[in-house]
């Protein structure tokens, strides 16, 4: 799939406010400072749709774009580090636990998870909550080119032993690189199938 347009289309705090259009939409969160923004500017051939900042924690809100004006890319506010306060937070979790629990234009999740990590509490948590509410997600691990490709694969396969202590099947997972365009394909077609499946239901 190309993306030939994507727009911003509002900002909000509350799953209410969100386009009440019936298209489908595909959510992007992950920890701060995961690499997020640049990781959709990528995909949707923009420099500066989803604002990066060297400060952890700039999205603070649930942001939607309408890609070739045929399905939403929401990007979600990072969970974990970010630099705000405890009450911040406790809203951001809220909004963010409403968002998943109630928007019927839902159709996955894409978590994502910087490689150069071992498996970390927080991520798997989270990714378990998705699992327990019965939302469809996959992995996207960020910031590949930091590391040899045989180490990326030796981190991969720690999170796939991870996941299997406790599931049978795994989610898809995505290998990426924002600078280097890798997994840009592979992410964009797996959504346009999903859509084509939804097409023809």
């Amino acid at each position: 799939m190309q993306i030939k347009s994507a727009k911003f289309v509002v900002s909000n705090q509350n799953v209410s406010n969100c386009p009440k259009t019936n298209i489908p939409e595909y959510a992007f969160i992950g920890r701060s400072n995961v690499g997020k923004s640049s990781l959709i500017n990528m995909l949707t051939n923009q420099k500066n749709l989803a604002k990066t900042s060297s400060r952890p924690g700039k999205t603070q809100l649930i942001n939607h774009f309408l890609i070739n004006d045929t399905w939403n890319l929401v990007d979600l506010p990072g969970y974990g580090y970010a630099k705000v306060s405890r009450s911040q937070k406790n809203i951001f979790q809220k909004f963010i636990t409403n968002y998943f629990k109630e928007r019927k234009q839902l159709i996955s999740a894409f978590v994502l998870i910087d490689i150069r990590h071992s498996p970390l509490p927080i991520d798997i948590e989270f990714i378990n909550w998705l699992a327990q509410n019965s939302i469809s997600f996959s992995i996207i691990l960020t910031k590949c080119d930091k590391l040899k490709p045989n180490i990326v694969q030796s981190n991969l396969e720690k999170y796939k032993q991870k996941l299997q202590e406790d599931w049978e099947i795994l989610p898809n997972f995505f290998i990426t690189s924002s600078s280097k365009f890798l997994g840009k394909e592979e992410i964009l077609d797996f959504i346009n199938e999903i859509n084509l499946s939804l097409t023809k239901k």
